[in-house]
């Protein structure tokens, strides 16, 4: 029955003609499509548009018009977070953000999309039939399972399994609903956490050929040398070892042929299965909403001449030798005094000459992979520099900066030879204002402090917790998930397994990079523990908090600070003030 519905939902979708409704919002999201794609061009120029969601008819209007090519390339972040305000935000303003974010995202590939942009006139009725037919096979089988496995856990299994077997699409989007508390249950947020980035290499020939045709000239002319196979390989793309003619090393990341049409495709295809996986999974209504979001990201993730204007970006705001010389030199000035290296990270310099959209050319640099233990020891690398270089860069990403790497796990980082880190792939990145930074900063110090009830009031502040939602019975709910208080100080999985369950329970809603934050700070703990098994990120965090509390002047750090260092009855937390006038780093994180 379910088989014989996707595909009535398919064949009706190749025998009726529909007009496309899209809105001008909407090209933030299509337009990386679009670009791929030409055969969209015939669709417009051949139907009547209506444009706007009342379905107001207009006269034709040109591709570049509708959907202006610069409009992704201009914007690595998500633009539910774009605010013109510099306070705390108000529970009405996270509102509007919502339905902002909604009304721009979730129509654009959601369910109204499959009718009025379909499937057979991007892709022709036969690729479209037979891939809905695979997907479609895939979730008769998993709807069987539902019917005979009433454990949870054996289900989040089998839903981690169909996401494999449907492909990288679908990996990449179990990926993120892993940190998505707010729409699947805690179980299967966990199952979905153990999906891996990993497919064997496409031939190099191939490669060299997309080389070609991007660059225009043979691979020789461009290259002295390339390595005859890839030195890793993913979902998306390759990457190559190279010298230019000039004897620089480089790093050449080649991306998979197809890529954007198979994430055109199954991403408009979803939209006929996503009802019955959110049934199998219990995820919540708004989970199209998140998908698109997803897409959108994955569409960044394919757009290379977007990733490296993320990577400049990053290095003139965290790198050592580009950016602000008068910064760079008043980091070195202060280092020096402190009798401390030089506390930032390297970033590959970008080759635009040979860079295109689906082929990045950057510098090559050498490093030892954090996971190895061994060389690490021999290179003489003291560990705990390494880990404060990373967590000092990340905290500065997230807590003061805004603008943050949101992956960045043991295979994008590496150790150098002087002790510094360099980060690399930067087509996964986030943005959030000041008022959601200090937002963030309140989070932390309520947890710190076990304040459920203040907790409670931040999220809804934030937007997190729908109307008329009972905060007393939230802050009971949290502050049970806190058990008996004695472990103050817990690693971020601990902490997201207690807060899981309450997010879910009260139907929290995250904003897209909210969830992004979560994956940083787990992919940064994960990072650090394969240097330092018992490393904790909120507890190492405290000082950077704390730091930057003191050197905020607005009233509202000032206050998170005296609920950190005083109790509600007016008394010292002595402890805490001895740990933070004691911290041998503070004087560098105040900096």
């Amino acid at each position: 029955m379910i088989f014989n519905s996707s595909m009535r939902n398919v064949a009706a979708c190749v025998r009726k003609r529909h007009h496309v409704s899209l809105t001008r919002r909407h090209s933030s999201i299509l337009s990386p499509a679009v670009n791929h794609l030409n055969a969209i061009r015939t669709v417009l120029w051949s139907h009547n548009l209506k444009i706007g969601q009342r379905g107001i008819d207009t006269r034709r209007r040109s591709i570049t018009e509708l959907f202006p090519t610069c409009v992704l390339h201009h914007y690595a972040f998500s633009t539910g977070f774009t605010s013109v305000h510099g306070e705390r935000p108000s529970a009405q303003y996270a509102r509007l953000r919502k339905e902002s974010l909604e009304i721009e995202f979730g129509q654009a590939l959601g369910a109204q999309s499959s009718r009025s942009f379909s499937a057979y006139y991007r892709f022709g009725p036969f690729l479209a039939l037979y891939r809905a037919a695979i997907i479609s096979f895939q979730v008769v089988k998993l709807s069987i399972w539902h019917l005979f496995l009433q454990d949870i856990e054996s289900r989040a299994v089998k839903f981690r399994e169909t996401l494999i077997r449907l492909g990288p699409f679908y990996v990449k989007l179990g990926q993120a609903l892993s940190t998505r508390p707010d729409i699947l249950p805690s179980v299967y947020c966990h199952e979905l956490a153990k999906l891996q980035d990993q497919i064997p290499p496409y031939p190099t020939d191939i490669a060299m050929k997309s080389i070609e045709s991007q660059l225009g000239v043979p691979v020789s002319q461009i290259f002295a040398d390339i390595s005859p196979e890839p030195i890793a390989a993913a979902s998306l793309g390759q990457v190559y070892k190279a010298h230019l003619h000039s004897g620089e090393l480089v790093a050449v990341k080649v991306q998979r042929p197809g890529m954007s049409l198979s994430l055109t495709l199954d991403a408009l295809l979803f939209n006929m299965i996503g009802g019955q996986l959110r049934r199998f999974a219990k995820a919540r209504k708004d989970l199209m909403v998140a998908v698109n979001e997803m897409v959108r990201h994955m569409f960044e993730e394919i757009d290379y001449i977007l990733e490296g204007h993320n990577a400049e970006r990053f290095a003139s705001l965290y790198g050592c030798y580009t950016g602000s010389e008068q910064g760079s030199q008043e980091r070195r000035s202060t280092a020096v005094k402190l009798g401390k290296k030089e506390n930032c990270v390297k970033v590959p310099k970008i080759y635009w000459n040979l860079t295109r959209k689906a082929v990045l050319t950057m510098e090559w640099i050498d490093g030892i992979k954090l996971t190895d233990a061994d060389r690490l020891k021999k290179a003489l690398l003291n560990r705990k520099e390494l880990i404060d270089q990373g967590l000092y860069c990340s905290l500065r990403q997230l807590l003061e900066v805004g603008f943050f790497h949101a992956d960045p796990h043991p295979g994008n980082l590496v150790a150098t030879d002087d002790g510094s880190l360099a980060y690399f792939d930067f087509g996964m990145m986030g943005e959030i204002p000041r008022h959601y930074r200090v937002g963030l900063i309140q989070v932390l110090v309520h947890f710190v402090n076990r304040d459920s009830l203040g907790l409670a009031n931040d999220f809804l502040s934030l937007g997190f917790l729908p109307d008329g939602v009972d905060i007393q019975s939230v802050s009971n709910a949290l502050q049970a998930s806190f058990g008996d208080g004695t472990r103050q100080s817990q690693d971020f999985q601990g902490i997201m397994n207690q807060l899981y369950d309450v997010m879910y329970e009260f139907n929290f809603s995250l904003p897209p990079d909210y969830a992004l934050v979560i994956r940083a700070l787990g992919s940064l703990e994960g990072t650090a523990k394969a240097l330092d098994p018992e490393f904790k990120v909120v507890e190492s965090s405290y000082p950077f908090v704390v730091a930057r509390l003191l050197a905020d002047p607005h009233p509202d750090m000032r206050k998170i600070l005296g609920e950190l260092l005083i109790r509600n009855d007016g008394s010292i937390r002595w402890n805490r003030l001895e740990r933070l006038v004691g911290h041998p780093f503070l004087p560098f994180f105040c900096f």
